[in-house]
């Protein structure tokens, strides 16, 4: 087994690099660029304040954009001194050729120095930090309720399978899974937070103005109260999700031969379901939990953290790319893309850990 998690390590080198280089590849050709959003501020709206009050005098000046190569390659550029647009290149790192600066990427994010926000007086891996936890409390949230919801309701439903619990409850997850988690969100915002109906759960953030204020119980309310909406559209799919999976691997386990010997030999229904089928059943939906976990912490909230202004790490996400903040963006990529991979290892050594007839180790040498 040590072997095979050494491979498994070294292997994920080079899908880092390749994840990186595609992703960096991409961006060379994306316009809109963080020169060009600084441009734009500067010769659109009064935006270029952000700048160095000596910068924005010398980009402001009347220059003639034709007499450099430097200001004409930036849509918006001309009028612009093009010494300044160097200074702007040199100040996003664009002075150096795009090998060079994808290689001192990888060289510093090695040692997991992410550089500095691009539009944010503030480190990438402190800004991370930061929107860490609502991510977190979302993601721990719904793999929780997912699994507690769908593990013991697909087993009753492999149970009674082709009864009228099963049909009915199967066409309300199917009905579940097909609404998109965004558009479910929207129809709670309507519904229950002071749409056309009712104002009884609040619209932004995980706690309210007064939580420092409040006692304990009320904190631990006051955050159910802020989380019951996001949770429950996200909720959706995992749910459905889990549960059929759940269902159909118990109904795998329960058609097979050992089964029957089972019930031969006398041993009960509840026996014979959680004394032999469970171990062997539950191996496919443990075994993804960690992925589960990672899913719902990052790619699943983007939408719901927008929807209802969770400042975490899928808004930071969305807003970087909107923003052009190409560290905040890389960082996110590649910290995320590491996590992917250590969390793939975590599940295969897990199905080794819940049955150890399986070989991870032997497969790959045979």
């Amino acid at each position: 087994m040590g072997a095979y998690i050494l491979r498994r390590l070294l292997l994920m080198i080079p899908t880092l690099f390749g994840i990186m280089a595609v992703s960096f590849a991409v961006v060379q050709f994306a316009p809109g660029g963080p020169v060009e959003q600084v441009i734009a501020k500067i010769t659109g709206q009064a935006g270029g304040d952000r700048l160095s009050g000596s910068g924005a005098d010398m980009g402001a000046q009347n220059f003639d954009a034709g007499s450099s190569d430097v200001s004409s390659r930036y849509r918006g550029a001309q009028g612009l001194d093009p010494e300044f647009i160097k200074k702007l290149e040199k100040q996003f790192g664009f002075d150096k050729p795009p090998l060079e600066r994808f290689f001192l990427m990888l060289w510093n994010y090695s040692r997991f120095d992410f550089g500095r926000s691009y539009f944010r007086d503030i480190s990438v891996l402190k800004l991370i930090l930061e929107k860490m936890p609502v991510s977190i409390s979302l993601g721990l949230w719904i793999t929780l309720l997912s699994y507690l919801i769908s593990i013991p309701l697909g087993i009753r439903k492999a149970v009674k399978d082709g009864s009228a619990f099963d049909v009915w409850t199967s066409g309300i997850i199917i009905v579940g899974y097909a609404i998109p988690g965004f558009l479910f969100a929207i129809l709670l915002m309507v519904l229950f937070a002071g749409g056309s109906f009712f104002d009884w759960f609040p619209l932004r953030g995980l706690t309210s103005d007064n939580w420092s204020q409040l006692s304990i119980p009320g904190k631990v309310l006051d955050y159910l109260w802020h989380i019951t909406l996001p949770i429950t559209a996200m909720i959706l799919s995992a749910f459905a999700t889990i549960t059929l999976l759940t269902k159909n691997s118990f109904l795998e386990e329960i058609r097979k031969q050992y089964v029957v010997t089972a019930r031969a030999k006398g041993l009960t229904e509840r026996q014979v379901l959680y004394g032999h089928v469970f171990r062997n059943a539950m191996l496919i939906v443990i075994a993804g939990f960690p992925g589960a976990f990672i899913s719902a912490f990052f790619t699943g909230s983007l939408l719901i953290e927008n929807i209802f202004s969770l400042d975490g790490l899928g808004l930071l996400g969305f807003r970087s790319v909107l923003d052009r903040d190409y560290p905040v963006v890389f960082a996110n990529l590649y910290i995320f893309s590491l996590l992917g991979l250590f969390v793939t290892l975590i599940s295969d050594l897990t199905y080794t850990w819940i049955d150890p007839r399986i070989d991870f180790e032997r497969r790959d040498v045979g």
